[in-house]
């Protein structure tokens, strides 16, 4: 289904002009691009922030109806408040059926769960890319392209090249440029576990420090020096003889 947008012409021009519109709950604007001349236009802010939450809006032929004829445009560019939620300024460009359009599409992943390097391995999908430059004619532009993931393990990439295009689009890409589209990794915190956890079981049985315990005393004998601290405290050690023949 076509998303249609209403917005008439701008005659007032300039940072004032545009300043009094918004106030008014309005948005300035811009189409351009075939074979007409460039036209200043105003749009509703509410109806124009609530397609902009759609994903189709962004990638999809937009019908514009202005002052009572329809033409077929794409979104180019949004300049939105620095931390107000307002639309300050958007540009539309005319397409013509017979002429290819370069345009930024968004991606789709499905099947993250089943991939071995997910379900099997305990990894995570890495989402290097969210959208593909492509070149197609309006009639095949896409919504949006599909990533299956299903085939991914741990530690594997997909490229773009990989990825299946729709019927018409093609990838604006160099000729020796691939980028990785996503990946399968372990979490940092799982890896410093099993590291912890690895180094743990490798300290040898003679490096783990015991507590040595006297035997007990054979009957008839004396007990070992650490029993009898035990028992009663260890004895003095008896004065050498030498001492004792200068007392006498």
């Amino acid at each position: 289904m076509a998303i249609e947008i209403n917005a008439r012409k701008r005659e007032a021009q300039g940072t004032g002009a545009s300043r009094r519109l918004r106030r008014m709950g309005k948005v300035p604007g811009i189409v351009y691009g075939g074979d007409k001349d460039a036209v200043n236009i105003e749009l509703e802010h509410q109806d124009l922030f609530l397609n902009l939450r759609n994903e189709k809006f962004h990638a999809s032929i937009l019908t514009l109806a202005l002052d009572g004829s329809k033409e077929q445009v794409l979104l180019r560019a949004v300049n939105m408040h620095p931390f107000k939620m307002q639309v300050q300024h958007i540009d539309f460009q005319r397409v013509s059926k017979d002429k290819k359009i370069h345009m930024k599409v968004p991606l789709h992943f499905v099947n993250a769960e089943v991939s071995p390097g997910v379900k099997e391995q305990g990894g995570v999908v890495n989402h290097v890319l969210n959208e593909l430059d492509i070149v197609c004619f309006p009639d095949d532009l896409p919504e949006f392209i599909e990533i299956d993931l299903g085939g991914l393990s741990v530690g594997h990439s997909l490229h773009v090249r990989e990825v299946p295009m729709p019927k018409g689009v093609e990838l604006a890409l160099s000729k020796d440029e691939d980028p990785v589209v996503a990946t399968v990794v372990v979490p940092a915190l799982v890896t410093e576990e099993e590291e912890a956890a690895q180094a743990a079981a490798a300290v040898a049985p003679s490096e783990i420090p015991t507590t040595e315990q006297a035997a007990p005393a054979k009957e008839g004998e004396a007990p070992a020096a650490g029993a009898a601290a035990e028992k009663g405290g260890a004895k003095p050690a008896e004065k050498p003889a030498a001492e004792k023949k200068e007392k006498k």
